[in-house]
């Protein structure tokens, strides 16, 4: 079904809750998907250097195409910049927003080098602009209940966390068929090429970071376990496992991969018992507190955990589609509302290049990197208003 988008009051800016979309592949749509939940975001653009992939994408939207990029921004010089571009081109496109004076909001990753990121983040600041990367499930009703159980002591001291983004085994499934509601195909060689830890492992360290700050060390391993993925290579690692040092948290190990079985869960080990969620791909998963006991000398978990719930309500909620019930634009609002308001915005610049290069850490260990000393940093995120 089709969700007409069409622009409305070009050049009023940010302040209007006014994005234009730079690259309309298939996670555009996902985005769209979103937009529909947040009426009060309108879309004022859209550009892609595909013409027959721009024309598919705003006919089903109802949105108008730009002629080029320059003709995107030009059209509406306050809009946000949602930056939907190829991981590849993500360095390049956002630059050329930025020293247009525009804010940007970036898919993941930020870029693909820690030297372009610390660049798109030197030239944001030196502008006074905004540059925030997804992903931004941070801000759901997931993560934030997570987030409040912490501060709360529900668990008490948190001791350690596990958490897994393992995907299945991604060469062998049917990813030929996944199209996105407008017509474009899931773009399987870019999805190799880039990575599962580049492309997912965002998805809990930004949970991660928003509750306890800056990671100081990443002890990791990456490798390629399936070498004759389909598509041009070079691919990059299809599976990473990381053990992640806060400077004010536990130590957490993260796994990445498209090759053990699905489990998305994530375990939060405290002295008073465990915390979980099992679905980082949906920001109404449920959240449980399973309490420690002792039951006949034997130390176990209470089978029965309590759930967790935040009052209500919280967010705008998307359905599912795909493997995921996700608003793609809570990123975007926030953004938004806090250029509206003066205020720091949650998603802030140091967030992003924070976020960065601890995925790049990840991504790029290899066999033999051992213990890699961050070098940026960036502070924990405030909880939602709702969430607090």
């Amino acid at each position: 079904m089709k969700s007409s988008r069409a622009e409305s009051g070009a050049g009023q800016g940010a302040q209007a809750g006014q994005v234009v979309l730079l690259g309309c592949g298939f996670v555009a749509d996902l985005y769209m998907r979103s937009l529909a939940a947040m009426p009060e975001i309108t879309v004022a653009g859209v550009w892609d250097q595909d013409a027959d992939r721009l024309r598919a994408f705003c006919d089903f939207w109802g949105l108008p195409a730009r002629a080029s990029l320059a003709d995107l921004l030009d059209r509406a010089p306050g809009a946000l910049v949602l930056n939907l571009t190829n991981p590849h081109a993500h360095f390049d496109t956002s630059r050329a927003c930025l020293q247009a004076g525009r804010h940007v909001y970036s898919e993941k990753p930020l870029a693909m080098t820690l030297e372009q990121a610390k660049e798109l983040h030197a030239l944001a600041g030196e502008n006074g602009l905004m540059l925030a990367s997804a992903p931004c499930s941070a801000l759901g009703e997931a993560a934030q209940t997570l987030g409040h159980a912490l501060r709360t002591g529900i668990a008490g001291t948190p001791r350690a966390i596990y958490a897994e983004l393992d995907d299945g085994f991604i060469p062998q499934a049917a990813y030929r068929k996944w199209l996105s509601d407008s017509g474009a195909p899931w773009p399987y060689e870019d999805e190799f090429r880039t990575g599962c830890t580049m492309e997912h492992a965002g998805y809990y360290l930004t949970w991660l970071i928003s509750w306890f700050g800056p990671v100081r060390t990443v002890v990791a391993a990456s490798a390629e376990t399936i070498p004759d993925k389909e598509g041009t290579g070079p691919f990059a690692p299809d599976l990473s496992v990381a053990m992640l040092f806060f400077d004010k948290g536990p130590v957490t190990r993260l796994t990445c991969s498209i090759t053990a079985p699905h489990d998305h869960r994530i375990r939060i080990v405290g002295d008073k018992g465990v915390l979980s969620c099992a679905a980082a791909w949906d920001n109404a998963a449920k959240v449980t507190f399973a309490r420690r006991l002792t039951l006949r000398r034997r130390l176990m978990e209470h089978p029965f955990p309590r759930t967790l719930r935040l009052p209500q309500p919280t967010h705008p909620k998307v359905k599912r589609w795909g493997a995921a019930a996700m608003n793609f634009m809570l990123g975007p609002a926030e953004v938004l509302e806090a250029l509206h308001q003066g205020r720091p915005c949650r998603m802030s610049n140091d967030f992003a290049l924070h976020l960065t290069e601890v995925t790049l850490a990840i991504q790029n260990a290899g066999e033999t990197s051992g213990a890699q000393s961050m070098t940026t940093t960036c502070t924990a995120m405030e909880p939602m208003p709702w969430a607090s």
